[in-house]
């Protein structure tokens, strides 16, 4: 009798309260996880929709001088995750250029819009010169 008095085990009481904190730190580990891959998955986005943004703008430095001009692609651009990207460019003559035809520098903005369950938007603005 004295023998099971001074047992070393568990009882059955100290395994369910651990049995809830190990219930209550997986669901923890759980919502982090979930808040990890959404952070990572935006991360993406922004990354191809600043590749889309960049590759405007390279595009617009290699044009002939007369034909930078505003607009905007017709239709969306899908990336590879199956988001679809709008894309509009701006150029307006720069603050210091003398007027056309002797105009020497062009502000390029460019934006880039997105909608992942939220709207976002990235800008990029360059200046080119003659």
């Amino acid at each position: 009798m004295k023998n099971s008095l001074n047992s070393n085990g568990f009882t059955l009481v100290e395994v369910l309260v651990s049995l809830v904190i190990l219930a209550i730190s997986l669901l923890a580990l759980a919502s982090l996880m979930t808040t990890t891959t959404k952070n990572n998955a935006f991360g993406g986005n922004l990354t191809e929709a600043a590749t889309f943004a960049q590759d405007r703008m390279e595009e617009l430095r290699v044009t002939d001088w007369d034909n930078i001009v505003s607009g905007n692609d017709p239709n969306p651009i899908q990336g590879s995750t199956g988001i679809n990207y709008t894309r509009t460019w701006t150029v307006v003559l720069g603050p210091n250029s003398p007027a056309p035809p002797n105009d020497n520098e062009k502000r390029v903005t460019v934006t880039v819009n997105w909608n992942d369950g939220a709207p976002h938007s990235i800008t990029f603005l360059s200046v080119i010169t003659r």
